[in-house]
């Protein structure tokens, strides 16, 4: 019994080291900083993908964000989505746009409004929404730590945030055009509002920020798979130790 019961103390400190049961990982003793990760994939082909690390200290975050796969020279706004089911649409959903082409409007239920804009410079909130020449131009590497309201960082602990980049070039124009209109304002064409890209916000099972790459700004994707690795790995290690007390509690029968 004492054997059984040592490890299943082992098993919870093993499962806690991992992040298993947790809402966030601190960052830090005596810190009150959790971290977060969306893995953003394409919607309406547009072929982009990113990475975003989120960290989240009180009203405090900090955003850093690789991306690649999106028209070059053109800005391509950035958000994070709150009020909805916090999950991305079906990318092979048919949409109000033209040929079927996804449009803002057609994904709110799942990913909701505008909480946050990830803007370079300027304002954050959802009414800088379509700001864009405080928006990144292309791919890279995005960094900033803004301020955010009570409502993004209660969906961030919730699990109800989305990271959404927008920005589609639907006819291979090399720029945005096109007779359809934006849903959001129709003074644009809907390529500069459709979503290229999204991620569910997650707890991430890193302890910290990836270094490397995503610190230096170098447009690498450094992190992304040691994130990966560190789940799995964290995975096997808490099975290991469950397969260790089923061992131990068969051999005590056994014995009797």
């Amino acid at each position: 019994m004492r054997k059984t019961m040592k490890s299943i103390s082992l098993m919870a400190a093993t499962m806690a080291a991992v992040g298993f049961g947790a809402t966030a990982p601190a960052l830090a003793e005596g810190s009150d900083a959790h971290s977060y990760q969306a893995n953003l994939t394409e919607l309406n082909d547009s072929g982009a993908s990113g990475t975003a690390w989120l960290t989240l200290d009180g009203d405090q975050l900090t955003v850093k964000m690789d991306t690649k796969g999106l028209l070059e020279g053109s800005p391509h706004a950035q958000h994070i989505h709150i009020g909805g089911k916090g999950k991305c649409p079906d990318p092979n959903m048919k949409g109000s746009g033209e040929n079927g082409a996804i449009q803002v409007s057609d994904a709110m239920d799942d990913y909701g409004m505008i909480g946050t804009s990830l803007t370079t410079k300027g304002g954050t909130g959802p009414d800088n929404g379509l700001d864009v020449a405080n928006f990144p131009t292309g791919d890279g590497h995005y960094e900033r730590t803004i301020t955010v309201s009570d409502d993004v960082a209660s969906s961030l602990k919730d699990g109800k945030a989305v990271v959404v980049v927008h920005g589609v070039d639907h006819n291979g124009s090399g720029k945005y055009d096109g007779d359809t209109k934006s849903d959001l304002d129709p003074s644009l064409p809907s390529e500069a509002t459709d979503p290229a890209a999204c991620g569910a916000v997650t707890v991430s099972q890193m302890s910290d920020m990836p270094q490397g790459g995503v610190e230096t700004g170098d447009g690498t994707t450094a992190g992304i798979e040691d994130a990966g690795l560190l789940a799995a790995g964290g995975a096997l290690v808490t099975a290991g130790v469950v397969g260790a007390v089923v061992s131990r509690r068969r051999s005590a029968r056994t014995e009797k």
